[in-house]
């Protein structure tokens, strides 16, 4: 027996996996998206195209979006408020609290209620499935909303005010970067020292220094130099940003964030906002003069 039909906004890097899930689930989809590339694959895969996000979130009671910027995720929020359908709002976008707020207040004065629910995970969990996703609800939606974000990952209720969600995502991407920057300095450090780079990533992942980037972005994304992991530098620049500004605004001091956030902006710059995270290394690389590879 089918399940019900969902809506999903935005079915890029990271929603296309999401959106491939929930079909595989059992869910009829009714999908959306500016690019007709990112949409094919899944109209192959029994999805229904709608033609704006309006037409999505009128044939569809519970809407997910998967959208890469706050402006863009508060723009589709209002658009679709007037539907006829959709009282459920789920955002798995990172966004920040204030947006999160922002969308709450405004979807409810429509009826709708808003689900803070963003993830971590990158490309590789949303494949399989095994994202963590941060739910920010009303305690009594939790069960109704749970099988819809099952086939994503596993969910970790944060409570109900909204943008709690936000706040835990932002805590995570700034200590996924923090260890992204630390790890690609003391990798240069060593390399220009002369020290076997895949000899150093073995003994960090052996104590005390193992962090994500030493177990998965060096070895698989900077040593072969293929710079692919699946995470834009800008849009993670747009994570610690988020989070540096919110713990400004909380009188919580972030030294070593602003730092990072430094480099990060610096990178994006050279780089290009577009070209992967793992390219932080070669800000480090640039002033060091040297490479870290295999």
């Amino acid at each position: 027996m089918a399940k019900e039909r969902l809506g999903f906004i935005g079915v890029g890097r990271m929603g296309d996996p999401m959106a491939r899930n929930l079909l595989a689930a059992g869910f009829d989809l009714s999908i959306y998206d500016t690019s007709a590339a990112a949409i094919e694959p899944l109209k192959a895969l029994g999805a229904q195209v709608a033609k704006s996000p309006t037409e999505v979130a009128s044939v569809a009671e519970v809407v997910l979006v998967s959208l890469p910027t706050p402006d863009i995720v508060k723009k589709v929020a209002l658009e679709v408020a007037s539907a006829s359908r959709m009282k459920i709002f789920i955002d798995v976008s990172t966004t920040g609290p204030k947006v999160a707020a922002e969308v709450a207040t405004a979807l409810a004065a429509k009826g709708i209620t808003a689900v803070d629910a963003p993830v971590t995970g990158g490309v590789g969990g949303a494949r399989k499935g095994t994202l963590a996703v941060m739910l920010a609800c009303p305690r009594d939606l939790v069960e109704r909303v749970r099988p819809v974000l099952e086939p994503i990952g596993k969910v970790f209720f944060l409570g109900e005010r909204p943008g709690s969600g936000q706040l835990m995502k932002l805590a995570n991407n700034l200590l996924s970067a923090a260890a992204l920057a630390v790890t690609s300095e003391v990798m240069v450090m060593g390399v220009k020292g002369g020290l076997d780079p895949k000899v150093m990533l073995d003994v960090i992942n052996s104590g005390t220094g193992r962090n994500s980037a030493s177990v998965d972005k060096f070895p698989k994304a900077i040593l072969p130099r293929t710079f692919d992991f699946g995470f834009a530098i800008g849009l993670l620049l747009k994570d610690v940003k988020l989070c540096t500004d919110e713990a400004a605004g909380l009188g919580v001091p972030m030294i070593a964030g602003n730092a990072i956030r430094e480099l990060l902006a610096i990178t994006a710059l050279r780089q290009g906002a577009d070209a992967d995270f793992t390219t932080i290394v070669k800000t480090v690389e640039e002033w060091a003069g040297v490479e870290v590879k295999g």
